[in-house]
């Protein structure tokens, strides 16, 4: 017989009634949305209209409408969003482009792949995202636009990051894939959504994402007339007619099919963060008062949309406390274990470890939990009571 809250909520019978915990669960998603995204998908193939048909251009309106943004550009995936707004802006080989050393690859990837020259800065302890005062201090003459990354849910400090890069006459270019949806407060008492603030907004819609398609996807965001068509033209092997190129492009499309799944879930998208802070509501909870734990900080600036729940670890080895989730079937994710200026392929001498302390202090401690739009409130309690017990303050050690 179980004696304990603790024995049942690790006896494997009340495991296999809860159903195992996913980071991300898509299956369920889908279900409550099946009948509608089976019937989109299967009038795509019997319309056989698959490239740039009616699905795409509904969903590029719906999107416009939603964001509250001139232009939509629809395309393949997140980098390639990324690839196509740095093309438009005309930025040569050598150009310095500023962003953040603690967020995924894609961000740096594309500055190096068009031989820019990617400069690092360090994060914000509290809120882990891209330091003003940092790009401003990383600001040269050679110095053209800031990518500030709206990492796990939220947007950076725009304010601040516009004020620099009107001063400095820089392109601000909005890395929004982890906070579409979200809503930044300027400081003028107006709101605008994560991604329309900047001279352009990128996002994904990789699976995973808080509006994530079956497949690959991305978009671009501007309201400006002018980048909006060079960037529809640069996205379509540049070119306007058919067979008339007027711009070095490339090939960077969204299918139809994922279109149409795309505008089913862009109705549900702010019904998805209403769930999302609903569990982040739930852990934060569960773990105040635990010295060991800091969790998400959350601003007046911007609210969150939590494509993560990220825990800041504290007097533990983050790493055996992923273990001991592992061995209670509670899976958990490290983003990100190794800075960008740590990284073998963007290794540079201007760089050396300590030079960016915040992001490394991140990357040895953040753990992030598992958060979607289906949780139910005995999945976190096994979670929250799983943590808990690993990092009791009188048992945590280094």
């Amino acid at each position: 017989m179980l004696k304990t809250v603790n024995d049942f909520l690790s006896s494997r019978s009340f495991y296999r009634n809860m159903g195992k915990i996913q980071m991300v669960d898509l299956i369920g998603q889908y279900s409550k949305i099946q009948a509608e995204i089976d019937k989109a998908i299967m009038d795509v193939v019997r319309s056989s209209a698959y490239i740039n048909g009616p699905e795409v251009k509904s969903f590029q309106a719906e999107l416009e409408n939603y964001l509250g943004v001139k232009h939509v550009i629809p395309c393949a995936n997140g980098t390639d969003a990324l690839q196509i707004a740095m093309m438009a802006l005309g930025l040569k080989p050598g150009d310095e482009v500023i962003t953040a050393s603690f967020t995924y690859v894609a961000t740096a990837e594309v500055i190096a792949l068009l031989q820019l020259k990617p400069v690092l800065v360090d994060v914000l302890p509290d809120t882990f995202l891209i330091d003003p005062k940092a790009v401003e201090r990383a600001i040269t003459p050679k110095t053209k636009a800031i990518v500030p990354v709206h990492l796990f849910g939220h947007c950076a400090d725009m304010d601040a990051l516009m004020d620099i890069a009107k001063r400095n006459n820089l392109y601000v270019i909005e890395d929004t894939a982890q906070a579409i949806g979200s809503n930044y407060n300027l400081k003028n008492g107006t709101k605008q959504k994560a991604g329309t603030i900047g001279t352009i907004g990128c996002t994904s819609f990789f699976p995973s994402k808080n509006l994530g398609c079956y497949g690959d996807g991305g978009a671009i965001f501007t309201n400006d007339d002018e980048l909006a068509k060079k960037m529809r033209m640069i996205a379509n092997h540049g070119q306007s007619t058919l067979y008339y190129h007027d711009e070095i492009g490339v090939n960077s499309r969204l299918d139809s099919i994922q279109a149409a799944i795309l505008r089913i879930k862009l109705r549900h998208l702010d019904e998805y963060a209403a769930a999302r802070r609903a569990v982040a509501d739930y852990y934060d909870k569960a773990f105040a008062g635990n010295n060991n734990i800091t969790t998400p900080a959350r601003t007046k600036n911007s609210d969150h949309v939590f494509h993560q729940y990220t825990l800041l670890i504290k007097n533990a080895d983050r790493n055996k406390v992923r273990e001991q989730l592992a061995a209670k079937e509670i899976p958990s994710m490290i983003y990100y274990p190794v800075p960008l200026h740590m990284q073998k392929a963007y290794r540079d001498d201007r760089y050396k470890p300590g030079d960016f302390p915040v992001t490394e202090q991140l990357c040895a401690h953040v753990l992030s939990l598992p958060i979607h739009t289906e949780m139910k409130e005995e999945t976190l309690k096994y979670i929250t009571d799983a943590v808990l017990e690993i990092l009791k303050p009188e048992v945590a050690a280094v």
